[in-house]
């Protein structure tokens, strides 16, 4: 998959990427290690429908977020939305 620049139109800038990785710092640690290591797999790759999705998802608190990203609860209401629930999948450790 090509690398995300300005020439693709579902692409966010590198400004945008920049204040997005600096949005989602997070006051646990256990939801650091996932943001870093989604940003590390897909942080080259992502579009504005993913962008939109992680920022949805960094407006919970800590521990709600937590809770998503260890599958102990799934997005109910706006929060199930495509995005949201895309992002999640890219975030969560497979199940082995």
């Amino acid at each position: 998959m090509p690398a995300a620049d300005a020439s693709t139109p579902d692409a966010p800038d590198a400004d945008l990427l920049r204040r997005l990785r600096w949005r989602c710092r997070r006051g646990l640690l256990e939801n650091d290690i996932f943001i870093d290591k989604f940003f590390e797999r897909h942080g080259d790759h992502l579009t504005m429908p993913l962008v939109q999705g992680l920022l949805q998802l960094m407006d919970l608190s800590d521990n709600d977020l937590l809770d998503l990203l260890l599958v102990r609860k799934e997005p109910e209401g706006d929060l199930a939305s495509a995005e949201v629930v895309q992002v999640l999948s890219l975030m969560r450790v497979p199940k082995a």
